[in-house]
């Protein structure tokens, strides 16, 4: 059970960080970056930067580590949990750091490849910091499919900026609230806000990639992308779906399957308006992928939606 638990956990944490990037990218998201190095705006994000990650990992310890018994450094192979989406969600959060924290260091004036590898570097030392409290805790360990997921995530916006200097594929994420959450809220989440979070049942991933930015001169809007997503259903546990929840309640007898889609996005990022406000909103916020038509492929079978999050 620790396991399970571990692993949904540490989703919300990672998307938790997202979401503070979120906040303090709304400084630098949208606005032009300047063309010399801004010292003070440097100084003030390496600062910001060094007491949130102080901060977010004593913080973390005390939460969730510091109850539990301290063991020597051990692995944990969590390959086969949650139908690969936790793994999913390492990635998506590892990219979107590395993208928030480049546009952050850009606003200070950094120039473009230092500011590439110090978001990138400082993203997946956090990540793997998380992953070391995880492998001297008892019950866990430190997961190789989440490092490799994290380092996947990451490869993917630095192999966009050496080949292009632009991210035309972006990894996001979207939610539809499921039902399941109500048999095992100890695990799944025992309200929205929870459930957004560590029910993996309603998340889905997606890779959103932007045809228009491959052409020059195209007439085929750069905003516009097509997505493939993945996604999981009738996950009850990590590796299997237990009999009966922690109150003892028996949990319905239910086979959980891979979902895949395909459907359109927008690059909020690239619809530029005359506000600066709304401009960086749109940047901050394109993380998650819109509501639009999309095409489900599972159990052998295709499901049409009109409008699937």
């Amino acid at each position: 059970m620790k396991s399970c638990e571990k692993l949904s956990l540490g989703n919300k944490r990672h998307f938790q960080f997202i979401v503070f990037l979120v906040l303090l990218a709304n400084i630098s998201l949208g606005q032009s970056y300047p063309d010399t190095l801004c010292e003070k705006r440097l100084k003030a994000v390496a600062w910001t930067a060094g007491v949130t990650y102080i901060g977010s990992m004593t913080a973390l310890y005390g939460m969730w580590y510091s109850d539990y018994e301290s063991t020597s450094f051990k692995f944990f192979d969590d390959s086969d949990e949650w139908l690969g989406m936790d793994k999913a969600g390492h990635s998506i959060t590892a990219y979107q750091i590395s993208r928030y924290g480049y546009d952050i260091l850009r606003w200070t004036g950094l120039e473009d490849r230092k500011s590439m590898w110090w978001s990138s570097g400082v993203g997946l030392l956090f990540l793997t910091n998380v992953e070391v409290f995880d492998a001297y805790s008892k019950g866990w360990g430190f997961s190789w499919g989440d490092f490799g997921a994290n380092v996947a995530g990451t490869g993917l916006f630095i192999g966009q900026q050496l080949l292009w200097n632009n991210q035309r594929m972006m990894l996001k994420i979207s939610y539809s609230e499921s039902d399941l959450a109500q048999f095992r809220p100890e695990l799944l989440g025992s309200n929205t806000l929870e459930r957004i979070f560590k029910d993996y049942n309603g998340q889905t991933a997606w890779l959103s990639i932007s045809p228009g930015s491959f052409m020059e001169n195209s007439w085929f809007p750069k905003w516009l992308c097509f997505s493939v997503g993945f996604g999981g259903q009738n996950m009850l546990g990590g590796s299997f779906n237990p009999e009966f929840n922690d109150a003892g309640t028996v949990l319905p007898a239910i086979d959980p399957y891979r979902q895949y889609y395909l459907s359109l996005d927008i690059d909020l990022g690239r619809l530029k308006t005359k506000s600066k406000f709304l401009n960086t909103v749109l940047s901050a916020v394109s993380v998650l992928k819109i509501p639009a038509p999309t095409a489900e492929f599972s159990r052998g079978r295709t499901t049409w939606h009109w409008l699937y999050f």
